[in-house]
Parts: C-alpha cells; sequence; structure tokens
C-alpha cells in the first residue's frame, strides 16, 4: 500500500521546493497508494487537499488545534494567508496556483509538483506532493513534510507530534487517500497496487 521512505527519495529529487526552502528539513516522505498515468497528477493534488476523510484524523486535528490555541502554535485560520518567509517564489510559478489545504496556502503547483506552507510561533512546515515514474510507466504519489522548527518550543512540538503523526495521522490519511483513488486510465494500471 504505501510505505515511509527515506529522505533521500525526496532530496535526490530535483524538486523546485529545494531552491524556495533551502533551510528546511525533510521530516518525512511517504510513498502513496495513488497509480496512475503521467496526466493524474491533478486528481491526487484535488483529492489530496478536500482534507482529511477520516473521522479519527478529525477529531485528532480539532484536538490539536485547541491545545496549540493557548500556547500561539495554531496557523492562522483556512483563507487567511500566512506570510511565505523562504526564498522569493520564482516568477515561473507565481502564475502556477493551486489550491490551499486547510490552513496550508498554495506555493505553487506545476504538472509534478504541488507545494502549500503553513506558519505557527513554533514551527514553518510544507506539505509537498510529487509524481514520480517508476519505471514502467506507472506514476505514484509522493508525499513530503519539510519544516523549520523556532526555538525550543519548535523542536519540542515536532517531537511530542511524531510518534502520533506517524503511527496514526498520516496512516490513516493515506489510507482514505487509497480509498479515495481511481486511476483515470484503470484498464492500463490493472494489477498495480502501489
Amino acid at each position: 500500500m504505501s510505505s515511509r521512505l527515506p529522505v533521500i527519495e525526496h532530496t535526490s529529487r530535483p524538486w523546485r521546493i529545494h531552491t524556495i526552502a533551502p533551510d528546511y528539513r525533510v521530516e518525512d516522505v511517504w510513498s502513496l497508494p495513488t497509480p496512475g498515468g503521467a496526466d493524474d497528477f491533478p486528481r491526487l493534488v484535488e483529492q489530496f487537499t478536500a482534507g482529511p476523510g477520516n473521522p479519527i484524523v478529525r477529531a485528532l486535528l480539532a484536538i490539536r488545534l485547541r491545545l496549540g490555541a493557548p500556547l500561539g502554535l495554531n496557523p492562522p485560520a483556512a483563507g487567511a494567508r500566512a506570510p511565505w518567509r523562504g526564498e522569493p517564489i520564482p516568477g515561473d510559478l507565481r502564475g502556477r496556483p493551486g489550491p490551499d489545504f486547510g490552513p496550508f496556502a498554495c506555493l505553487y503547483r506545476t504538472d509534478t509538483e504541488w507545494a502549500a506552507h503553513a506558519t505557527t510561533s513554533g514551527v514553518d512546515a510544507i506539505a509537498h506532493l510529487g509524481w514520480v515514474a517508476d519505471g514502467s510507466g506507472v506514476y505514484r504519489g509522493r508525499w513530503a513534510t519539510l519544516v523549520k522548527p523556532h526555538g525550543l518550543l519548535g523542536r519540542a512540538y515536532m517531537a511530542g507530534i511524531a510518534p502520533i503523526r506517524h503511527q496514526v495521522v498520516y496512516p490513516l490519511m493515506i489510507r482514505s487517500i487509497a480509498r479515495g483513488w481511481r486511476p483515470a486510465r484503470s484498464a492500463d494500471l490493472s494489477g498495480s497496487t502501489g
């Protein structure tokens, strides 16, 4: 189905995010169970940005927002654009907007990449989706989380949420993506399981 990948699976690819956020640390990289064709990436972005379909994930996110409010760890409300504090977005990407993802404001979308960021007092974070050919003509999604913690509070926050993120939130989100995924050329991809 899906699996957590080594960081090098993200850093070794020529993603545009590397030049825009060079001082962000790659926290997680996941393979998504989304076999598809070269043109299926927009559907993955649309499905991903529709939000968590799993009620457990929605409940955990609500709890996290409730606990984060008194500490100032919440990002701006959805629709409020947090200022981008990385390198300037290149001109050719500024005209390539994509959908936001909750409090994550889209930085850019290309034919194979989508990136969005959220900012809190504890951490700046980027959600990055990529579309990767596997060598057999099938493409699959990759999801990476990049972070720039602010001081001790940011580092403690990232360490504190890691077990819940890795063992509950991300696996449930990925299962939800898998359940909703239907490749446009399913006849061409029969037998592909992710």
